[in-house]
């Protein structure tokens, strides 16, 4: 789907447990300063109507339902995501291979359709996390591989987190997309986040757009709180390209 002329860099999570909340601070944001992220526990309460409205609104919608089943289920899930004129869907890598391929053929690339990307490692977790489920690779070492995974099956991008954008951005190029969620300014708590990063530190690490939730919906003043982390992304974005032109010389 084509992105506004503007293309904000700042997702607000709109952690909401019902629609009335979500929609009213909605209604106080502007979609040429960001975009929305609608997950799983809004959408089980307001529905996909709701997500209809903010696209309705004019706003850029990720749909954040991490779909995570048999191929054929995925697919059909995800086929039905996109028709509601969403800019992105999601999918758990860990899914595999042949449902990472169904996805991608159910919802093909196309200037219509959204975004397709692949949760790599939730930046819940950590090594420790990972051990515990039966995976001896550190969370750097496993988002990689699954970002690899991604690529291959021609998905548009991945969910990651700061600290692994670096090396996927140099192992998948530039076209491939990096959402990172866990941005916290210096010094905020991480919350139940346990790979954070600033906005500055994301987008210098390689990221595309990042998602913001509580730093921004429970801000006392949640404009001031999106416009300085938007001013922040746009000054490390200025910054990463005069250095990219500078090592291509």
């Amino acid at each position: 789907m084509a992105s506004k002329a503007s293309d904000p860099r700042i997702i607000v999570a709109l952690d909401f447990p019902g629609r009335v909340a979500a929609e009213e601070f909605a209604a106080r944001l502007d979609p040429a300063l960001c975009r929305l992220k609608v997950g799983k526990e809004l959408f089980t309460a307001a529905g996909p109507d709701l997500v209809v409205r903010l696209v309705q609104r004019g706003f850029d919608v990720f749909l954040d339902l991490k779909f995570h089943d048999i191929p054929q289920t995925a697919a059909r899930a995800c086929r039905a995501a996109a028709a509601l004129g969403v800019w992105m869907i999601n999918v758990h890598a860990s899914g595999g291979r042949r449902m990472l391929e169904a996805v991608r053929e159910a919802v093909p690339a196309t200037a219509q359709a959204p975004h397709l990307i692949g949760v790599t490692v939730l930046t819940s977790l950590g090594d420790a996390d990972l051990a515990e489920i039966g995976i001896a690779a550190p969370a750097a070492d496993q988002a990689l591989r699954l970002a690899h995974l991604v690529d291959d099956c021609g998905l548009d991008g991945v969910v990651c987190s700061a600290r692994e954008a670096r090396a996927i951005r140099a192992a998948t190029g530039g076209d491939f997309m990096l959402v990172t969620p866990g941005i916290r300014q210096a010094g905020a708590p991480p919350d139940d986040q346990r790979r954070t990063a600033s906005a500055a530190e994301a987008i210098a690490a390689g990221s595309d757009f990042l998602v913001v939730g509580r730093p921004v919906t429970e801000a006392v003043d949640p404009i001031a709180a999106l416009r300085e982390l938007q001013r922040e992304a746009q000054g490390a974005v200025a910054t990463r390209d005069a250095r990219g032109r500078a090592d291509r010389r």
